[in-house]
């Protein structure tokens, strides 16, 4: 009997990272809800803003052919998008705050500009879901558990007829060597589209011009490792589970001020979510 998908626990890389970082803090991001509201509930803060705007302006590439990407306007491009992170929308506390943020940003698009790279090559684009859902799968049809996320850049390599993986990092630390991204990008391509992915590569905007190749993580392997932690968060919500195991830590205290009327309400996001500012 097929699955019903709304019923389906749904997990991605950012939900499993809040589970493993915290488990109260996962379940105030992906799982509470607002009575008044009916909302689910999410918290802005500068890092984020400063990767929404740079990934809205790199990735928007995809949407014009190779050939014409190195003509785009990207730092207008840039401005476009700083518009809808500024001030409190997008957790900065001050102007000069905003300013250090977007000047981090600008040299981001301007490496960009100056070393496009592979981003001037051919790309695949995923198939877009029902319902605007990112790209998505069953990693388990027996647990009900769907496996989703939203790739950055699938460069095409003709010569072998195969996927590179690209994703940009807008941060200042380089990603954990059990990082569960890869895995999760392996088995997302192998599922949903018939190439091979034979390479992978994480762009550090901010220090590096080129890109930094990364082994990718054998398919069993993979699955395995995704598959442990995605039990355990169904786990976790069939027990109702959610304890933090310090009393109270950096990831969940944000969210519990949100419930204690300390945060600054900013409106809905475009997940539907209500928006929230806390402050430092």
């Amino acid at each position: 009997m097929a699955q019903d998908k709304y019923s389906a626990v749904w997990v991605s890389h950012s939900s499993m990272g809040d589970f493993l970082k915290c488990p109260r803090a996962y379940f105030l991001h992906n799982v509470y809800k607002d009575p008044k509201t009916g909302h689910k509930i999410s918290i802005v803060n500068p890092a984020l803003s400063l990767g929404s705007a740079v990934h809205e302006v790199v990735e928007g590439l995809l949407d014009w052919p190779a050939k014409a990407r190195a003509t785009q306007p990207l730092f207008e491009n840039f401005n476009l998008a700083w518009v809808k992170v500024a001030g409190k929308k997008g957790g900065f506390e001050s102007l000069d705050e905003e300013e250090k943020y977007k000047t981090r940003g600008r040299k981001m698009i301007e490496r960009v500009m100056a070393h496009p790279g592979p981003l001037l090559n051919k790309a695949i684009k995923l198939p877009e879901h029902e319902n605007g859902m990112p790209p998505n799968f069953y990693l388990s049809e027996e647990e009900n558990i769907i496996l989703c996320g939203k790739i950055d850049w699938l460069e095409y390599l003709p010569a072998t007829d195969s996927l590179h993986v690209i994703d940009f990092k807008t941060g200042k630390n380089e990603e954990s060597e059990d990082s569960l991204q890869l895995p999760i990008y392996l088995l997302l391509l192998n599922n949903l589209q018939k190439r091979k992915v034979t390479k992978a590569s994480y762009w550090y905007l901010e220090t590096d011009d080129d890109l930094k190749s990364v082994l990718l993580p054998d398919s069993t392997e993979a699955y395995e490792k995704v598959f442990d932690v995605a039990i355990q968060v169904k786990r976790a919500r069939e027990s109702n589970d959610f304890e933090c195991r310090h009393g109270g830590c950096f990831h969940c205290k944000p969210f519990e001020k949100i419930l204690a009327g300390e945060a600054t309400y900013l409106g809905i996001g475009g997940y539907g979510q209500d928006i929230y500012y806390v402050k430092k």
